[in-house]
Parts: C-alpha cells; structure tokens; sequence
C-alpha cells in the first residue's frame, strides 16, 4: 500500500515539476532576452543574435531555476492533492508529512543527478558559445584581447598572451622571468607561439633582453625561433579567459587547483564551484520546505500557498546572492559561504516538518 502511494506521490511530483519548468523557464528566458534586445543595433548584433543568446543560455537558467522550480513543482503537486481531500485521507491512514517527504525527496534526487549532467556536459558549452557570439556580435573580443589579454604566473614567471587564436596558437607572448628575490631576471617577447601538446612552446620572431643585478647593460637578442616549456597547458589558459560561472565543474575542480599551485588568488573560481553543490542542498530544502507550505494551514488557499511559495523562493535567492557576494568580499570560507544557506534551510524544513501533525 505505501509502494503504491509512493509512486503516486512521485508521479505526481514529476507533474508538478514539469508544469513549474513550463511556468518559470520561458518567463524567466523572456526577461534574457528583453535584457538582451537592448544591445540590439551595437556593432553587429541584430535581433536573431538575441534569439539565440537566450536559447544557448536555457541550460544554464534552467540550473539556476533548479530550487525554485523543486519548490513551486512540489507545491503545486501537493496543493492539488490537498484541494481533493487526497492529502487528508492519507493522513487519516496515519501517514505522516516526515513519511511523505521521501516520494518528493527521490525525485528531487533524480533532478539533481539531470542537472549535475547539464552543468558538466551542456551548459558550459553553449553558455560559452553564447559569450563568444555575443562578444564577436558587438566586437569586443579583440579589443579586450588586445587592451588586457590573458595573464597567469608561478612562483617565478609571469606569462601574458595577448590573444588565443587556436588552443595550439597563441599571439603577443610575453614571458617575464624572476629570481628568488623578486629581481627581473629576463623578459622575452613572441610575435607569436605554437603550443604543442607537451607543453613546450615553439616561439617565433622573439626577443629577448637579459637584465643584470651588478651591470647596468642590458643584453638584447633578436631570434627567429626558441623553444619555451611552460608551466600552464592550453587549457588552463582557455579557462583564464572565461567567467567562473561559465565552467564545468569538472574545469572549475581543475582550475582551482592549477592557481593555488602557482600561487594565484583561487576565492573567485572556488566558490563557483562550491556554489554548484550548494545548489544542490538548497533544492533539497526547497523540496522539504514545499510540505509545509502544503500542510502548515488549511485556511490558507491554494492560491495563497502559492503566492508564499514564489515569495520564499525570491526571498531564498536574494538571500543567496547577498551571502555569496559579501563571503566574497569579505574572504570567508568558499565552502561555508555557498554551503551554509542551503544547509540552514534543510534545517527549518525538517524542524517545521516534525512539528507538523
């Protein structure tokens, strides 16, 4: 009998979570593409670019939304049990609201097995698709690589490259090479570099000056070619160039990792990646705070509990954001900052749902 009301309830749950990515995704999609519609006649970006920004962005939005459409989902699956006298009967058969939690729980589990998929293997792809097209749209991916470039360092180098035409060619190298103490030792500069797959560059049209601690003369070779082994791979420099949000967490693990070997401020990159899993436990909670919502009162409405439902997800996601930016600011611990709200909340909702009779 209680195998029976489990797939119900899970059955129904899937419904609800369908019909709140049906609700949430294209609102929230339409609000993408109003944003994006503005930089619409700038450079060569025209209303298809829009279109299809906001289309390789779904994947992303559909990650961000997870919690709150576990929320919303669960509340309208639950509200409709409840409007036909379903819920009531069930706990007249002594099932409690800690024992129904487990249906809504394993398909939650399953949601966030799908999106652990979309994050590593689709999502940063055409979310990086979508930043690259956008860039080349409004022409800005060669000013900024030309202006800025890419920069990286170890503990006694530091390496600029001015742009990455390929992962295996790199233009406008610049190599700065330090002693122990911090005295600049040599600078070479490269028209351009081929990048081979063991790390060793092949430098082409250098120049090289050589500086000296006791001599004021600095000693300045022109060479067609020299070869350079780096201590940063191809991809690790792609992921220098692009926003930690946009990354795999496969390639945010790695990265992180890669700067804190080399010396390199890492807070940015390991919070992206710890915010990934605390995404995770906050749709957990979403999913348990969704019962009490259901449950809490029955003079409440079903329209009302679903009003409280949008307002508590909001609420939870500005209240994210805020943590998240001032833990940054303020150099708390990534896994504290991006763990601990998700944590908090499946601590409420499992008080509210023991206290629920």
């Amino acid at each position: 009998m209680i195998l029976i009301i489990d797939r119900y309830l899970a059955f129904r749950v899937f419904v609800g979570l369908c019909i709140a990515t049906a609700v949430l995704l294209p609102l929230f999609s339409f609000l993408d593409l109003l944003e994006q519609l503005d930089d619409v006649g700038k450079g060569t970006y025209q209303v298809k670019d829009a279109f299809v920004h906001t289309a390789l962005m779904l994947p992303r939005r559909f990650s961000q939304l997870a919690p709150f459409i576990a929320l919303l989902g669960t509340v309208i699956a639950l509200g409709g049990l409840a409007k036909n006298l379903e819920l009531t009967a069930m706990q007249v058969a002594a099932i409690s609201p800690v024992r129904l939690s487990k249906a809504p729980l394993c398909i939650g589990i399953i949601l966030l097995i799908f999106i652990a998929l979309v994050e590593q293997f689709v999502a940063p792809e055409l979310q990086q698709k979508a930043i690259s097209h956008k860039a080349v749209a409004l022409d800005k991916s060669v000013q900024l690589g030309k202006n800025l470039g890419i920069w990286t360092r170890n503990e006694r180098n530091i390496l600029r490259i001015g742009e990455m035409i390929t992962t295996k060619k790199a233009i406008n190298v610049e190599i700065l090479n330090f002693d122990k103490n911090g005295f600049l030792l040599t600078y070479t500069h490269a028209k351009y570099a081929d990048i081979n797959d063991k790390n060793l560059w092949e430098l082409r049209e250098v120049i090289s000056k050589t500086f000296s601690e006791t001599e004021e003369e600095i000693e300045s070779i022109s060479l067609d070619s020299m070869q350079w082994k780096s201590f940063v791979n191809p991809t690790d420099i792609s992921i220098l160039n692009k926003s930690p949000e946009s990354l795999s967490p496969v390639d945010l693990f790695q990265h992180v990792r890669f700067l804190k070997d080399t010396g390199q401020e890492a807070d940015a990159y390991e919070l992206a990646l710890w915010r990934k899993a605390g995404g995770a436990f906050t749709t957990i909670a979403m999913l348990l705070l969704s019962i009490p919502f259901v449950f809490g009162s029955s003079r409440t409405g079903f329209a009302n509990k679903l009003v409280f439902a949008v307002m508590a997800g909001i609420s939870v996601y500005l209240l994210d954001q805020i943590i998240a930016n001032a833990g940054l600011l303020l150099h708390f611990s990534p896994a504290f900052t991006a763990l601990s709200p998700g944590l908090a909340l499946i601590l409420v909702a499992n008080i509210w749902l023991r206290r629920i009779r």
